[in-house]
């Protein structure tokens, strides 16, 4: 028997992906990065599975891992390594989920800009709203966990402007 992951949210998100004539989303809109440089960035996930959700990437578009520099490879390994260490610092999760998904068929909704995901995790943190009602409880705005992760980005030296 196979279990199914419902993220039924999500769809918005990923419906307007291939419509989307005004360039990367992710590029777009700049309101949710907390951290970055000239080669890598981090934010926040606009429909996070849960809360703290980052999505760090290369600021090029790439869509597989072989076109990474090695400059890049450095710098996002670095990325996620600190971005960990934020989240474990501000939201004291019990656990992570890090990850990358390459091409469309590998669940990766956004598959032109390479990203990969930090999801905390909470014993617990699974209920039955996403299961009876298609609903995701995230208990914390978007916006003033930004704020709270560019502060902590700040101390550990990593830019939080959008360049």
């Amino acid at each position: 028997m196979v279990d199914n992951i419902w993220a039924p949210w999500r769809y918005r998100y990923i419906s307007m992906v291939d419509n989307d004539e005004d360039g990367c989303v992710f590029c777009r809109e700049d309101e949710f990065f907390v951290a970055r440089s000239e080669l890598c960035s981090i934010r926040l996930n606009k429909f996070p599975y849960n809360n703290g959700h980052l999505l760090i990437m290369p600021n090029r578009h790439i869509s597989d891992i072989s076109d990474l520099s090695e400059d890049e490879q450095v710098e996002l390994f670095g990325f996620i390594i600190s971005a960990k260490n934020v989240l474990k610092k501000v939201l004291s999760p019990d656990g992570f989920n890090i990850g990358l998904n390459l091409g469309r068929v590998a669940g990766a909704g956004i598959d032109r800009h390479l990203h990969f995901h930090i999801v905390p995790r909470w014993n617990g943190d699974t209920n039955f709203m996403p299961v009876l009602a298609d609903t995701k409880v995230i208990s914390q705005s978007l916006y003033e966990l930004r704020d709270i992760l560019k502060e902590e980005f700040r101390k550990e030296g990593l830019s939080t402007d959008y360049i």
